[in-house]
């Protein structure tokens, strides 16, 4: 799923919430073979253990993204200056795609169980609803209570259709997790939080990707994104070099899908001094 970094990017982002760990239907996969790690010498001191196969140092802001041309940073009004460097290091073109939260409200039709890990009913649930949400991991009852996945193979839960999974679940509190929880066991946050391949990305990584750089917050334009995310999921679905943004909202699935498309490539940076704030 590796390109040489930084070549040409064609800009990218899909869809899941919670723990974003089921498929998505995703087109365009990055199947380049990954680079070799670099021999080393037998005298030379051990590295730091590491997950991270690090490609290079990341260059300009400006060299980077005015060099890929169809990359869909479409923002040159907020572009940073080219003096600035991104800092950190470059860990290769990833496939993206995002997920959102669904809510029980917005679906009609048969019900279903919904069933926590201990085979209790959670609630009957249209099943519409039940079809989204194990997919997406978490979602939002009408009762106004949060529903994360708690377990797979539950033998007394319907079946996924998209996945062939039975998906148990646990019921939150709202209060604590509103978005739902990742896989850190932590409450996840529209438009920080990705999920990722943990072998990939080490959870809890704060990662830049200049590609959502200055990208619309929301549907009125009038705050941009800064790039800042936290690896906070994973995802069956995510595998290897692929980071899957948690929206929150179908709306903003639909306009980031716009402005940045899924499965084009984005460039992941760890370590940039300027995402501290995500960590």
């Amino acid at each position: 799923m590796k390109r040489s970094l930084l070549v040409a990017l064609s800009c990218a982002a899909c869809n899941t919430a919670g723990s974003a760990w089921m498929a998505q239907p995703l087109e365009g996969e990055l199947t380049a073979p990954p680079a070799p790690v670099e021999a080393r010498s037998p005298s030379a001191p051990p590295r730091k253990s590491t997950r991270i196969h690090v490609i290079s140092e990341a260059p300009s802001l400006e060299a980077s993204l005015s060099s890929a041309p169809g990359s869909g940073y479409t923002h040159a009004s907020t572009a940073p200056s080219s003096k600035l460097t991104l800092g950190g290091k470059a860990v290769g073109t990833f496939k993206n795609t995002y997920y959102d939260f669904p809510s029980e409200g917005d679906f009609t039709g048969e019900t279903v169980g919904l069933m926590s890990a201990s085979c209790q009913t959670i609630m009957n649930v249209p099943r519409p609803f039940y079809e989204s949400v194990c997919v997406q991991g978490s979602g939002t009852l009408r009762s106004g209570g949060t529903v994360s996945f708690a377990k797979r193979d539950c033998s007394c839960a319907a079946e996924c259709p998209r996945t062939g999974q039975r998906i148990c679940f646990d019921l939150l509190d709202k209060a604590q997790y509103p978005w739902g929880r990742g896989a850190m066991g932590k409450a996840i946050t529209p438009l920080l939080t990705v999920a990722v391949d943990s072998t990939v990305i080490p959870l809890g990584t704060p990662l830049y990707i200049p590609e959502y750089d200055g990208v619309a917050r929301d549907l009125t334009g009038t705050a941009q994104h800064d790039g800042c995310f936290l690896a906070e999921d994973r995802g069956l679905a995510v595998k290897g070099q692929h980071v899957d943004v948690f929206t929150g909202h179908r709306e903003i699935t639909q306009l980031w899908n716009r402005l940045v498309p899924s499965n084009r490539g984005v460039t992941v940076i760890v370590d940039s001094p300027r995402c501290k704030r995500a960590r």
